[in-house]
């Protein structure tokens, strides 16, 4: 240990001496000139001692300097380095229309742009991914990510508001080494339009070719038969043509309810954010379906405030939606003869509009399909009154799109209620 000493101290003391060499030497021959001069040597060698120790500390001074200065500026660089990489990164994220979060080694939140605030939700600095995304697939790719260094990608579910489909893929920054601590990149790409229209392919290609068969085969079967045994028979072929009619008529029903489902899902995403005035939507839907009441010998009664009610919407979808609902009330409940349209909008109550018939009721194991595509409590009941059993599948996509609630009650033999919550 001594040694050591010795020879860190012999080090020092040569480090002086060889960055001091200069000043010594000057020192040096001017106590020789003051020697000669004063004939003397107490006060030259004196002189000369105190320079050299003075020339000494300053040149310790300049060394302990020296290391600050050569190590100082590298950690501040480095700092400085790194919140300039992540600023700029900053910078170019903010403006996309990605979702993007860059997460720390922690996964804690550092910094998301605006596509992920309006996606996401709007999230703290410091706040640990998970307090919004919960998938635990995701979260195990971003704990893999931040171990090995290696990118990763995954599927990402949202259920609410509506059912979005995102690719998210997680990557460390590619930084250059030593600027500063690693940081990681989140980015979803939002697939949910393609993912629904791959779907809705496969859905109308089943639903179509299931639903049009029956009528296309009736049509092929009046067309032979007017063809061979009614050629010459007029009153059978009058006959046939009426009943070809109204199975065309329910085809071309039919397509126009698939194609209005479809265009309503890829709309899903998209709030509407006009104002429409519920008192006006239900007294069109009753004016517009009186012809229909009154062939099924029905009253059609409203129960409306003496006020506008408004609520985010739009006009026409919302039309269809009442009328979708008054118009099944007074097919299938015909036995109660009446049916009730009430608007509730009660202060810091939703505003609500309910559809009761006194008709025969649905029973209760039927009542969580009723939105389905296709699905029918009775099948050949709703073929009689020219159903395609997709009304209600288009008013829950409807109400989905405008963040609106579809409740069903219904009791046998007393009747059914639909009420719309806003």
């Amino acid at each position: 240990m001594a040694s050591m000493e010795g020879e860190e101290r012999g080090g020092h003391l040569w480090w002086k001496l060889r960055h001091s060499w200069m000043p010594i030497l000057i020192v040096t021959m001017l106590a020789i000139v003051a020697l000669f001069e004063l004939h003397s040597p107490y006060l030259p060698a004196a002189l000369w001692l105190g320079a050299v120790i003075a020339i000494l500390l300053v040149a310790k001074s300049k060394k302990r300097d020296l290391v600050i200065e050569e190590e100082a500026p590298v950690v501040e660089e480095r700092e400085e380095v790194g919140e300039n990489v992540i600023a700029g990164v900053r910078a170019g994220l903010a403006v996309l229309d990605t979702p993007i979060f860059i997460l720390d080694k922690n996964t804690a939140i550092l910094f998301q742009n605006g596509a992920a605030e309006r996606a996401f939700g709007a999230l703290p600095v410091g706040a640990h991914i998970s307090a919004r995304l919960r998938s635990p697939g995701l979260l195990d790719a971003i704990r893999e990510t931040v171990a090995t260094g290696q990118p990763n990608q995954i599927e990402h579910f949202e259920r609410l508001p509506s059912e979005r489909v995102f690719i998210a893929r997680i990557a460390v920054a590619d930084v250059q080494k030593g600027v500063g601590p690693a940081f990681y990149i989140l980015s979803f790409r939002d697939v949910s339009e393609l993912r629904r229209i791959d779907r809705m392919r496969s859905d109308f290609v089943a639903n179509a070719s299931h639903e049009l068969r029956t009528p296309l085969a009736s049509l092929r079967g009046f067309i032979e038969t007017m063809q061979g045994p009614a050629r010459n028979d007029p009153k059978a072929q009058e006959r046939f043509l009426a009943i070809m009619l109204d199975q065309s008529t329910r085809m071309a029903r039919l397509v126009d309810d698939l194609m209005s489902l479809s265009r309503l899902e890829l709309r899903a995403n998209i709030a509407p954010d006009q104002k429409v005035d519920l008192v006006s939507v239900i007294g069109h839907v009753r004016d517009a379906l009186l012809p229909l009441a009154k062939d099924l010998d029905m009253t059609i009664n409203l129960h409306l405030p003496d006020h506008p009610v408004e609520v985010d919407g739009d006009r026409d979808e919302l039309v269809q939606v009442f009328q979708n609902l008054v118009e099944n009330a007074c097919k299938y409940g015909q036995e109660g003869k009446i049916v009730d349209v009430w608007l509730r909008a009660e202060p810091g109550s939703p505003v609500e509009v309910s559809v009761v018939d006194k008709g025969p009721g649905i029973p209760a194991e039927h009542v969580p399909r009723l939105t389905e595509r296709f699905y029918r409590v009775s099948v050949a009941d709703s073929r009689s009154k020219k159903g395609t059993g997709l009304g209600l599948a288009i008013v829950k996509h409807i109400l989905t799109r405008h963040r609106a609630r579809l409740i069903i009650k219904s009791e046998l033999d007393v009747g059914t209620d639909f009420t719309v919550r806003f």
